[in-house]
C-alpha cells in the first residue's frame, strides 16, 4: 500500500468517525427536545383536564354565560388537539406554531372566564372553583418552567444543527431547525384582562 492510498484511507475513516458523531450529537440534541416537549406535555394534559372541571362548577352559577363557557371548552379541545400533534413531532415548527396559536386562545378564553367569575361573587366565593382556580395558577407556572426547558433544548437542537461544519451533516440528513415556544403576538391576547362590575 502506497503512503497515498494510507494517506487516502486515514482521512475517509476520520471523516467517517466525525459524520458518525456530529450525526449522534444531532440525534441527542432532537431527543433532549423530545423529552423537554414531553415536560410541557405533561402539564399542558393536566390544565386540559382541569378546565373542565372549572367551566362545571361556573356553569351552575352562570346558565346564561354559556357562550363564554363553551369557547373556553372549543379553545380547550382546540389546544389539545394541537398539542397532541406537537407531542408527534416536537421539532416541526408548524406543529409547534399551531400549538402556541392554539395556547394563545385557550389563554384568551380563560380571560374571559376570569372576568365572568369576577362578576359573580357567589361563584367567585365557591371552594370548589377556589381550589380548580389555584390548581389552574400553579399548573400555569408549572407551565412556563417547562416551556422555558423547551425553548433552551430548541437553542441547543439548533445551535448544534447550524453551526459549521455539523449542518453538513445536519443537511444530509435532513435534521430541519426546530421552533421556540413564544408568547403570542396578538395584543388582545396580551392585553390584561379588564373587569367591569
Amino acid at each position: 500500500m502506497s503512503t497515498t492510498q494510507i494517506v487516502t484511507w486515514v482521512v475517509l475513516v476520520t471523516l467517517a468517525l466525525w459524520m458518525l458523531a456530529a450525526y449522534n450529537r444531532l440525534v441527542r440534541s432532537r431527543n433532549e427536545l423530545a423529552n423537554a416537549f414531553a415536560q410541557i406535555d405533561v402539564q399542558l394534559k393536566r390544565r386540559y383536564d382541569l378546565i373542565p372541571n372549572l367551566v362545571d362548577v361556573a356553569r351552575k352559577y352562570v346558565q346564561h354565560e354559556r357562550d363564554t363557557l363553551e369557547a373556553v371548552i372549543e379553545a380547550r379541545n382546540g389546544a389539545k388537539s394541537a398539542s397532541d400533534a406537537a407531542r408527534a413531532r416536537p421539532a416541526d415548527a408548524a406543529r409547534i406554531g399551531a400549538l402556541a396559536g392554539a395556547e394563545g386562545a385557550l389563554m384568551g378564553a380563560l380571560k374571559q372566564l376570569a372576568v365572568v367569575v369576577e362578576a359573580y361573587p357567589e361563584l367567585k366565593a365557591d371552594a370548589t372553583l377556589r381550589d380548580l382556580s389555584e390548581e389552574l395558577g400553579h399548573t400555569e407556572n408549572r407551565i412556563a418552567f417547562a416551556r422555558q426547558a423547551f425553548n433552551d433544548s430548541v437553542l441547543d437542537y439548533n445551535n448544534t444543527a447550524q453551526q459549521v461544519p455539523t449542518n453538513i451533516v445536519a443537511g444530509i440528513f435532513s435534521f430541519k431547525p426546530g421552533a421556540m415556544l413564544e408568547a403570542t403576538t396578538n395584543e388582545a391576547e396580551r392585553s390584561a384582562v379588564k373587569v367591569n362590575l
